[in-house]
């Protein structure tokens, strides 16, 4: 529903028509268009019916009959922004010049005058017509039950479908919103044409808020593809903690805050097996899991075979490297490397280490004999790319910015416990 309302010192009437367009399905004009006429009282009102179906891909433009001028036109969309437009030099065309969303109501809102003195302001809508296809996003990491991280934790977006073309990657990049507090300068990271990952220059702050959205609905991607609904994804971290992993000294040192909590024992891969070196990120941890020699291609009843219930055990690879215990070589740890690339300790020492560790920290391994750790499709490896290089690999070949309000994160963390 729309409204004119209008005064007039010198005439009963408002001379001004408003023509909207781009519309489509339901209209007034016989030219297709929507008319608006003041009536001949100080307070008439005009009901314009909404237009349905218009192209997103065309501007929208407001227009006044001859005699008549805009003086302010205001489109809206639902979450509140507004379009960019501009007027004409004559004042009887507004255009719009941003971008507008599929399948997406806006509010338009005119004023004008009819060139003698009167003035009129008429209130519309416009629903864009739906997307030929949509781009959805699932946002990571998942949920671990706390919503607390390491500093190490990634940020991740998969797509519903793989975006090849870099004007497209470009726009999907926009549709992207890291804020955090406290702000951190970051960048993405094309893996793959569905896959994206966010990480800060230097890892998270400690105790941060970190809020990630896919935010454009109805946004254009590309021609015939535009985004899908808006996701969000909040999440904490806790403490700064650091493992470091000396595989030629068989210690681990355990630092949380920059302070050293803790010098474990350890043993590493021995040669033909040995643990890969470089940063790895906590993926997950089980306090009971049994380890098969085949999940690495080690086959069955092999001389280096193993089939055997491992307790308190850190993930840090998807292909089966874990920090866990190992009281079978208690004797090895501090000494040599015996394992199968798994860094093994103590019973005791391995409960301290689950304990104290959380999905998102850091476990760097240095000075083994093993291979890098790869960047990407084995875990987080995304530290191991150096900034230059990661920045390299954005659509839109710029760092991002965090600094922003995070009111979900805050109303979220204000319930969890600070670690």
């Amino acid at each position: 529903m729309s409204a004119i309302h209008g005064a007039a010192p010198r005439r009963a009437a408002i001379a001004a028509l408003l023509i909207l367009t781009p519309l489509a399905g339901c209209t007034d004009g016989a030219d297709g268009s929507v008319e608006a006429v003041s009536a001949v009282d100080v307070q008439p009102l005009v009901h314009l019916p909404a237009a349905e179906g218009a192209d997103p891909t065309k501007p929208l433009t407001v227009t006044a009959e001859p005699g008549s001028r805009l003086t302010d036109v205001t489109v809206t969309g639902p979450d509140g922004r507004t379009v960019a437009g501009k007027l004409a030099d004559d004042q009887r065309t507004w255009q719009s010049v941003g971008r507008l969303g599929a399948g997406t109501k806006y509010v338009i809102r005119v004023a004008a005058d009819d060139g003698d003195g009167g003035r009129g302001e008429t209130t519309g809508s416009l629903t864009t017509a739906a997307a030929p296809a949509k781009l959805s996003a699932e946002l990571g990491p998942g949920s671990n039950g706390s919503g607390v991280y390491g500093v190490g934790q990634p940020l991740t977006v998969k797509l519903s479908q793989p975006v090849k073309d870099p004007a497209a990657r470009q726009e999907v990049e926009r549709s992207l919103k890291v804020l955090s507090e406290p702000a951190v300068t970051g960048s993405w990271y094309w893996v793959d044409d569905s896959n994206l990952h966010f990480r800060p220059k230097e890892y998270w702050p400690a105790h941060a808020s970190i809020k990630l959205s896919f935010d454009r609905p109805g946004g254009r991607i590309a021609d015939g593809l535009y985004a899908g609904d808006t996701v969000t994804r909040t999440i904490r971290t806790g403490d700064r903690v650091e493992v470091l992993i000396d595989a030629a000294a068989h210690y681990l040192t355990y630092r949380r805050n920059g302070e050293v909590l803790n010098s474990i024992p350890v043993t590493t891969g021995r040669p033909g097996y040995s643990t890969r070196n470089g940063i790895k990120v906590v993926l997950g941890q089980e306090a009971d899991v049994r380890m098969r020699s085949e999940s690495i291609g080690i086959a069955a009843g092999s001389p280096d075979s193993f089939d055997t219930d491992v307790k308190w055990a850190t993930r840090v690879t998807w292909s089966g490297e874990y920090v866990h215990a190992a009281p079978w070589s208690v004797a090895s740890q501090g000494v040599e490397n015996v394992s199968h690339g798994c860094t093994g300790m103590s019973l005791a020492n391995a409960k301290w280490f689950f304990d104290a560790t959380r999905i998102g920290d850091v476990v760097q391994v240095v000075n083994s004999l093993g291979k890098p750790m790869e960047p990407f499709g084995n875990g987080f490896g995304d530290w191991n790319v150096a900034w230059a290089q990661w920045t390299k690999h954005s659509a839109l070949g710029q760092t991002v910015n965090t600094a922003g309000r995070t009111e979900d994160a805050q109303s979220v963390g204000a319930l969890l416990p600070q670690v």
